[in-house]
């Protein structure tokens, strides 16, 4: 996996302290109702498309970045879902620590882009479309409270209220 250069030049500076870093996370979903996950090389759970933002870059870009990176797939960010923050430390083999605030957009493929995924980078092993009721096991655990989150979403917009959810 690819560590964003200004987060090796901080780690040069401070080590393995603990980084507060904002992410993305993307729900993406196509007009048939399936949902992108891909197969992390790191885990190998499958999960959502996620993603650190680039200092000064734009959530929403960030979020299509990612998704492009990853998948293969061109996407346009549609809804802000949730802002949310952990109070989880997430310490990696080599020792680093990370808190994320995660950013979680609804997105739809772009029109007219090709939308067949493919693994596009190092961070996957597979990528696919998956139906809501016939998910790939294992799941990751943030990826099961992403989903969750995402229809609770879904139920709101389909009653007329696209107000984000934060929490």
């Amino acid at each position: 996996m690819t560590t964003p250069q200004f987060i090796v030049d901080i780690r040069r500076k401070i080590g393995h302290d603990p980084l507060w870093l904002s992410g993305i996370t993307a729900y993406v979903q196509d007009d048939a109702g399936r949902i992108l996950l891909g197969r992390r090389a790191d885990t190998r759970e499958w999960a959502l498309v996620y993603g650190i933002i680039e200092p000064g870059e734009d959530p929403a870009r960030a979020c299509a970045r990612e998704v492009l990176e990853e998948t293969g797939v061109a996407v346009e960010p549609q809804w802000l879902v949730r802002v949310a923050s952990s109070d989880q430390l997430v310490v990696y083999e080599n020792g680093d620590q990370c808190r994320f605030l995660d950013i979680m957009f609804w997105c739809r493929p772009r029109a007219g882009a090709d939308a067949k995924p493919r693994v596009n980078d190092d961070e996957s092993v597979d990528v696919g479309w998956f139906s809501p009721s016939d998910l790939p096991e294992p799941l990751s655990s943030s990826t099961k409270e992403r989903l969750r989150v995402a229809r609770g979403f879904a139920r709101r917009h389909a009653a007329g209220n696209d107000a984000a959810f934060f929490g």
